[in-house]
């Protein structure tokens, strides 16, 4: 393939995407269909457009978002599991001009962290959070996590999960009503639409922490076809015909919705 240059394809043509900066020049190793390579794409590209790489910190725990390190290209931090949002707020406190973030799955975040995420919003930690809900444990075998659909079969409940297991947590409602939150969304990776209501959604996190607004989450409902049995197309029917309807997608808090267009 000819090298391309000044921002042009073959032909004369304008090149009009490519590999981020924030992105390091490596293969991707997720299993085909899962969301976590396109959602790294957005949060490189995002950080690109901020012209903060240099003052990029992420955190990252257990889990298939442990692969962070091997992609951005800025500084990540691996945490023990569900510990992000408490190592994340002593660097943001140590280092108020870095952009910080933590990037959690829900068996990290709804589940072992469950402690750590909501009273780093009770305080209003001025960093943001990139929550991956894709109601399992993608990387240790598909077990059951906070997020499973009552229904949903997993390896830890093969028929189906019931009601005397729990029920779903919905992360992003329960924070939506904590007073030191300042933005909490959901967003999903079935379509093209939705994708790129993701990003923004991403990029308004990013500027609320840039400016001093406080705490953000933005959820992202994330198709994990390895472990739901399925194909990657089947997964994002399964995505919009089970999950929207649990966790529907929508903006649950905006503090500063009129600043912010």
């Amino acid at each position: 393939m000819k090298k391309l240059k000044d921002n042009k394809a073959p032909g004369g043509m304008k090149k009009i995407t490519g590999r981020p900066a924030s992105l390091k020049p490596v293969p991707f190793r997720f299993c085909a269909g899962c969301g976590h390579g396109l959602l790294h794409k957005f949060i490189a590209e995002t950080i690109d457009e901020l012209d903060m790489r240099e003052k990029t910190i992420g955190f990252a725990p257990v889990g298939c978002a442990v692969f962070a390190y091997d992609y951005f290209n800025f500084d990540i931090i691996e945490t023990p599991h569900g510990r992000p949002p408490a190592v994340a707020t002593a660097i943001k406190r140590l280092l108020p001009d870095r952009l910080v973030f933590t990037y959690q799955g829900d068996g990290d975040l709804a589940a072992i962290g469950t402690a750590e995420i909501i009273h780093a919003a009770a305080r209003g930690e001025n960093f943001s959070v990139i929550f991956v809900n894709n109601a399992t444990y993608g990387m240790t075998g598909g077990q059951m996590a906070p997020t499973t659909l009552v229904g949903q079969k997993t390896t830890t409940c093969a028929q189906g999960r019931n009601d005397k297991s729990g029920h779903p947590l919905r992360i992003s409602e329960m924070l939506s009503t904590i007073e030191g939150t300042s933005f909490i969304c959901r967003t999903s990776l079935d379509s093209a639409k939705n994708t790129i209501a993701a990003k923004k959604a991403i990029k308004k996190a990013f500027r609320y922490q840039l400016d001093g607004k406080g705490f953000s989450l933005v959820e992202v409902l994330s198709p994990c076809p390895t472990d739901w049995w399925m194909s990657p197309e089947e997964s994002l029917s399964w995505m919009k015909d089970k999950m929207m309807p649990v966790f529907p997608l929508g903006t649950f808090k905006d503090k500063f919705a009129s600043s912010y267009k």
